[in-house]
């Protein structure tokens, strides 16, 4: 078996409004797509070639620190993590200063964990 590419990644959430509000308000996402149902509702961020999803109401998608976690590779990670902060997001992992890569990882509304990440020169 061989793949090529991730498709996307999707993170389950609860509240439409609050996510959003987080998604695009707090990290400055613009939905690309979105499906609102009855029952479901699936919206799509597209960030260069990849697509990062949130949604609900599908069964066996529910949110939570156990799932997986995107990392979202920050244009300048200093003034990233200094505006989170100054938006008092929730930061679960301090930041991390390694000798390939600096990483936070924050909290969306949900309790889903969202990394924030800047590869180094080598």
């Amino acid at each position: 078996m061989k793949f090529t590419s991730f498709s996307f990644v999707s993170y389950p959430i609860i509240d439409v409004a609050k996510a959003r509000s987080f998604y695009e308000g707090v990290l400055g996402l613009k939905a690309s797509s979105e499906w609102i149902g009855e029952e479901m509702v699936f919206i799509e961020y597209e960030i260069g070639p990849d697509t990062l999803a949130i949604g609900k109401g599908a069964p066996n998608f529910k949110p939570g620190k156990t799932g997986g976690t995107v990392a979202l590779e920050a244009e300048n990670f200093d003034a990233a993590l200094a505006e989170l902060k100054a938006k008092n997001i929730k930061i679960v992992m301090d930041p991390y200063d390694g000798p390939a890569c600096n990483m936070v990882i924050i909290e969306d509304p949900d309790g889903n964990q969202i990394m924030i990440h800047r590869r180094k020169s080598k």
